[in-house]
């Protein structure tokens, strides 16, 4: 199958989704498209004042989910610390292993089979609820920088679809309907989804770059989003405009 139709059979397969079993089995199938060893997505918390973690979606074997929750491993996990302050993909090769507690984490996730290799991209959104995407994989290093580069855009608006509909098809947060957007403002964001800059599309569209730059914060705003991923997300998943 070839990238973009991977990335438009996946985004399908998600929209149907209409409870959390199905997203379950959603979840699973992308693992197994894009060849994966596992896949998480991980609500971590729904805002402020609610209580923490209420939703895991993972293709982890239950040993391991089972092991993580016993031993308390939100609390140790350098990727769950990641939903407090980042907001950018982080490749877990650059996390710090130094620690004892860390270093003794990391061996017992290899020993469940977890992967050699991981990918995580937090997800903030309009309404405080934080979330991460993970994907892991077994594949020998070379292949496994080749998939990361491959499929690095595809991840970024999964993550934010898949949070979208988790959280609305769980009852976590109410579906309303979105602002219509302007023929300008989709044009700026179907575009820079298709990868232009905001240089290109200025120039494409014949106006300044910041006419663009304003075309993109206001459908932002009329999203309800407060980044550009999170938009293209949002946008994929109401069906304004195609990737």
């Amino acid at each position: 199958m070839a990238k973009r139709s991977l990335l438009e059979h996946a985004l399908s397969v998600l929209n149907a989704a209409s409870s959390e079993d199905d997203l379950q089995g959603t979840v699973s199938h992308i693992r197994d498209c894009y060849g994966l060893s596992h896949l998480v997505f991980h609500v971590v918390s729904l805002g402020a004042g609610s209580g923490k973690h209420p939703m895991i979606l993972s293709t982890y074997s239950r040993e391991w989910v089972d092991f993580y929750t016993s031993e308390n491993f939100f609390d140790l996990d350098p990727v769950v610390h990641l939903s407090r302050t980042g907001f950018l993909p982080v490749d877990w090769s650059l996390l710090d292993h130094a620690s004892r507690e860390t270093s003794r984490f990391f061996r017992q996730a290899h020993s469940f089979g977890v992967g050699r290799f991981g990918l995580t991209f937090p997800v903030r959104g309009p309404q405080g609820e934080r979330s991460l995407f993970s994907a892991t994989s077994n594949l020998r290093e070379s292949e496994w920088r080749h998939l990361r580069a491959d499929c690095m855009v595809d991840f970024q608006i999964l993550s934010h679809h898949l949070h979208d509909k988790a959280l609305t098809t769980s009852g976590f947060r109410n579906n309303g309907a979105v602002k219509r957007l302007s023929r300008r403002e989709l044009q700026c964001i179907n575009m820079i989804a298709n990868g232009r800059l905001a240089k290109q599309i200025a120039a494409e569209l014949q106006l300044s770059e910041s006419a663009v730059r304003l075309y993109l914060r206001t459908a932002k705003r009329k999203l309800g989003v407060s980044t550009t991923s999170q938009a293209i997300g949002r946008a994929v998943a109401g069906e304004l405009i195609h990737v």
